[in-house]
């Protein structure tokens, strides 16, 4: 963590992983969105399928951008150590959204006011994804950092 802090080149990539991450965020929650509202899935397996969405985008977009000095590795090896550790990240995810969205559902539903805009259901949906989302964040970048991406300096 303090080398984030300290060495520049560090802070640089955490800021594009961070970047992208947020790309894949953005698949992530459209994606998972779509298959709730429109194809009714739950919110754990839609969470699931929008997750590898974003694996995909986000080591795409890493192997780009954010790590492209990382070639001692052929791309498949490391493409599956970046989709292992992602799915450890899965294993973070998943209880959070499990657990997490009927504790916020409840808190939502029992506000003694309503948000004319967003339902209950949408907040709770979408405020469990989000602290789901960062936590894995951190967990995916210094896994990442010192396993898939450990060729570099």
């Amino acid at each position: 963590m303090t080398a984030v802090l300290t060495n520049p080149r560090e802070r640089t990539r955490f800021l594009r992983f961070a970047a992208v991450g947020l790309v894949g965020a953005i698949v992530d929650f459209g994606i998972a969105n779509l298959l709730v509202k429109v194809f009714a899935f739950s919110l754990v397996l839609a969470g699931t399928i929008s997750f590898v969405c974003a694996i995909l985008s986000n080591f795409t977009w890493n192997r780009i951008w954010t790590y492209p000095d990382s070639r001692s590795k052929p791309i498949f090896k490391q493409l599956l150590l970046f989709a292992f550790i992602s799915v450890l990240g899965l294993c973070i995810r998943v209880p959070i959204l499990h657990f997490g969205e009927p504790i916020l559902l409840r808190f939502f539903s029992n506000l003694p006011f309503t948000i004319p805009v967003f339902s209950p259901e949408f907040l709770a949906r979408n405020i469990t994804l989000a602290i789901a989302v960062i936590i894995v964040m951190f967990w995916n970048f210094f896994a990442n950092r010192y396993w898939t991406y450990n060729d570099i300096e």
